[in-house]
């Protein structure tokens, strides 16, 4: 595997394992807050998931680069 499809590869991972976090901390900020007493609306939910989607993207896409620099 050439270096340009190996950090394509690692890419598509991040972006998708960052996908499926972000349906489910959107469904935990809209549903499951409300037992906590905060009532974000399903906008303010996504605006927050949004935000974390970003950070995990780039956590994750920076974290797989490093190790595999190591190895």
């Amino acid at each position: 595997m050439n270096m340009g499809s190996s950090r394509a590869l690692d890419a598509t991972e991040a972006v998708t394992n960052a996908a499926v976090g972000f349906v489910v901390s959107w469904a935990f900020t809209y549903y499951a807050l409300p037992f906590w007493g905060l009532e974000p609306s399903a906008v303010d939910a996504v605006g927050v998931t949004a935000s974390f989607f970003c950070l995990s993207t780039a956590r994750s896409f920076a974290l797989r680069r490093l190790f595999r620099g190591l190895a």
